[in-house]
């Protein structure tokens, strides 16, 4: 039985999900690498669609979906289990019929956690910024992944010292890149069990189809935005690249507002700047934020005919 502390996920197509060609490659490489029984690691920076494609990936599996968040504060109870509370036992012996014999104790009682419930079960584990968690929290993950066996803990005594993971476990990782604040560096031994493939920004037509799927906006339109963004991207004068996300803030807000890259008044330079400097730059930042509000305004100029 499966304890309520677990969040299963039933697998089911995104809305909205585009799947381009190269959405596709990654898609079908993804499930090839399943298929020969590796783990599957997403790395790229902010904004690239690693959940996403994970959870694309995981839809055409079919297998119900475990999800865990890397958190700096966990260690291995949070993935494996613990001891949460007791367990009240009550035996009433009436053997002889005048006399009542009562036996009462109390035990802990444990909880398997997420890891633990793919691994039983045979589910999809989806572990999104798994490099946010300490090396020593993951190290659990090593024998599951070569072996597959779980060492579990004492205080868990159903199966006995080991658990054999089910035949039907699949694992996918997503991470950013090592330089990114709150990120530990994964272990060489974890990272030499699974297939890392890096995400770079999409290409162009990628980004339109999302941007136009996401906003609903008419092709014309995610076409400028697109281009202003990348213009930006292209520059090489901001702290942080924008990605698509920034595409998807301007053209839903457009599209909510009820505006045009034309008839705007002016409202559609100025979303552009804010959206674009807030994303590119680092909290307080000024200068940077500056620099790029005036590349912005430009683009705007250069690509809204």
């Amino acid at each position: 039985m499966i304890d309520d502390n677990a969040t299963i996920l039933q697998p089911t197509p995104l809305p909205d999900f585009v799947e381009t060609k190269y959405i596709k490659s990654l898609t079908e490489r993804s499930i090839a690498y399943v298929r020969a029984g590796f783990p599957v690691h997403f790395r790229g920076i902010s904004g690239t669609g690693k959940t996403t494609l994970a959870m694309h990936v995981a839809s055409k599996i079919g297998r119900p979906v475990v999800l865990i968040h890397g958190d700096e504060e966990f260690t291995t109870s949070n993935l494996v289990g613990g001891e949460y509370g007791y367990r009240m036992r009550k035996v009433v012996d009436r053997f002889v019929s005048r006399v009542l014999k009562t036996e009462e104790d109390m035990v802990k009682r444990w909880v398997d956690n997420r890891l633990t419930i793919a691994c039983k079960y045979g589910f999809t584990l989806i572990y999104d910024e798994f490099t946010r968690s300490r090396p020593e929290a993951n190290n659990i993950l090593l024998s599951i992944l070569q072996e597959r066996l779980m060492d579990l803990p004492v205080g868990r005594e159903a199966e006995g010292p080991y658990l054999k993971v089910h035949e039907n476990f699949t694992a996918f990782f997503t991470s950013n890149p090592e330089e990114y604040a709150g990120v530990h560096r994964s272990q060489d031994a974890l990272r030499d069990r699974m297939v890392t493939m890096d995400l770079d920004h999409f290409d162009y037509e990628t980004e339109v189809a999302i941007t136009q799927a996401k906003s609903k906006l008419p092709r014309k339109e995610v076409e400028s935005i697109v281009k202003i963004v990348r213009g930006l991207r292209e520059s090489g004068k901001c702290e942080f690249t924008p990605t698509v996300r920034a595409c998807i803030m301007i053209a839903k807000t457009m599209k909510v507002e009820g505006i045009t890259t034309h008839n705007s008044n002016g409202s559609f330079s100025q979303m552009c700047q804010d959206v674009l400097a807030s994303v590119t730059s680092r909290v307080g930042s000024k200068t940077n934020q500056t620099r790029v509000k005036e590349i912005v305004e430009g683009l705007v100029k250069t690509h809204v005919n």
